[in-house]
């Protein structure tokens, strides 16, 4: 079990505070009984009428000060009514909410100082030793995933001792390794200006001999519109062997349904296989892979093959990540398309400021398949940046670009070899304060192209997910 009082002290010695925004100037004044004046302030005189109630009158900047050092003796009940007072300073308000949420989760209400710390996050989302006692609510109340990622975030600020960033490195190192499962749904919808992610053109070239001829595209050949009803799942299960090996079994799928069934979408993906930890910060891991895919209401793709990962947790909340892939593709559509898929990613995340996360990665694909004209090689840049903004938000945006060239013409079409030039490009936003039954709303917008040397290949596409996305 996770050594909290180690955390409690690491939070507690945090540079990073949270009072000293402003000396407030104003007068505030608190009513308390005759008996608990002289240990709320000693120093301070109170007037008292016949009936024995007394007014203490302090200024803001007072009163913040003996609730803080009452706090810090832990003598909670006669700070919690003073910590309710500040709530009458507008310029106190990031403090008072503090104070409150600290006092709550050190006397069990910690739900109560959830509340509270994420309140002060969404407006303020850089305050870390705001964010060091959300994460170690979040861990009293078992949701280790959260406490990892508000842990990460305060890891980045370059004003912590030493000792606390290495605090935080090395809970994070045992919340990894405590984690047991992970779940995740969503479901929403997608307007799409193009379904089934295929060209504009009315008409396209094709050989004929000698001679080029052209030919015209039906409706169901051309760019379509329509809304698709969308839904997802992601979810994994982590067994330790022992301290340093670990079996993995994950699964994912996706569904968009739109209306009949030509463009209908479903993937499901079942990976298992073990991890073993290389070192304290890093780690290895090996699994087998099957993927099968339906389109159009039938089975269309078939993978399976395995994958190997490597992950490296770096200073102050980086990471990095390699993944090689290969897998063999039994294509139910056409046996062209079958073949051997091999690939390769590297990923380096950065933390930006105290609340954002920036991502840069190159990638790697080569499809050997049956046919030589749809056997290619795709490489390409991903870039990335996201995290949480003030007003309950978290937004971001990616983009990517990548060359694919083929190893053979389609002579239907060109006696030139197929190259396309792909982009992508996506941005979201979404809400951590609304929630309904526990699921977040947010929108995300897509925008994909392809400019290809072959016409029936180019096309773009935009699409608007509005969905809802519950985390376990």
């Amino acid at each position: 079990m996770i050594n909290s009082a180690t955390l409690i002290k690491a939070a507690a010695v945090s540079c990073v505070a949270v009072t000293g925004f402003g000396q407030a100037q104003a007068a505030a004044s608190l009513v308390i009984v005759a008996d608990a004046v002289a240990d709320i302030a000693p120093n301070l005189q109170p007037t008292c009428d016949a009936a024995g109630q007394c007014n203490l009158r302090m200024t803001p900047a007072q009163l913040l000060a003996t609730a803080e050092s009452l706090i810090q003796e832990k003598n909670y009940q006669a700070a919690l009514p003073l910590v309710d007072a500040l709530g009458q300073v507008p310029e106190l308000k990031m403090q008072q909410r503090f104070l409150a949420g600290y006092i709550a989760i050190e006397t069990g209400d910690v739900e109560g100082a959830i509340h509270k710390f994420r309140s002060i996050l969404d407006e303020n989302p850089g305050q870390t030793r705001v964010r060091l006692e959300l994460a170690r609510a979040y861990l009293l109340t078992g949701k280790e995933a959260s406490a990892d990622y508000h842990f990460r975030l305060a890891q980045n600020d370059e004003n912590l001792p030493d000792e606390i960033a290495q605090t935080i490195r090395n809970t994070r190192s045992i919340l990894r390794d405590k984690r047991i499962w992970r779940f995740s749904f969503d479901f929403g919808f997608a307007p799409d200006t193009n379904i089934n992610g295929a060209t504009n053109a009315e008409t396209i070239d094709i050989n004929f001999g000698p001679i080029k001829l052209p030919l015209q595209l039906d409706e169901n050949a051309r760019e379509r519109s329509g809304i698709g009803q969308t839904a997802g799942f992601s979810g994994g299960i982590r067994v330790r062997a022992d301290d340093r090996l670990a079996l993995l079994f994950d699964a994912d799928s996706k569904i968009i349904n739109y209306k009949g069934e030509e463009a209908d979408d479903i993937v499901v993906q079942l990976a298992a296989g073990p991890e073993l930890r290389i070192a304290r910060y890093s780690s290895i891991s090996l699994q087998a892979v099957g993927l099968q895919r339906w389109y159009g209401g039938r089975l269309a793709t078939r993978e399976y093959g395995g994958r190997f990962g490597y992950q490296q947790a770096l200073s102050e909340g980086q990471r990095l990540g390699i993944e090689l892939d290969a897998r063999r593709t039994e294509s139910q559509i056409s046996d062209a398309y079958s073949g051997w898929q091999l690939g390769a990613n590297a990923t380096y995340e950065h933390l930006v400021g105290k609340s954002m996360i920036a991502s840069a990665s190159v990638f790697a694909r080569r499809d050997l398949l049956n046919a030589d004209g749809y056997s290619s090689f795709n490489y390409g840049v991903n870039l990335g940046i996201g995290g949480e903004l003030p007003l309950g938000l978290n937004a971001g945006v990616a983009a990517s670009i990548s060359r694919s060239t083929f190893d053979a013409p389609l002579l239907l079409y060109s006696t030139d070899e197929r190259q396309d030039w792909r982009g992508y490009a996506r941005a979201y936003i979404g809400s951590r304060k609304l929630k309904f039954l526990g699921f977040s709303p947010s929108i995300d917008y897509n925008y994909s192209r392809v400019d290809s040397n072959y016409d029936l290949y180019e096309m773009s596409r935009h699409r608007v997910n509005f969905k809802f996305a519950r985390y376990f």
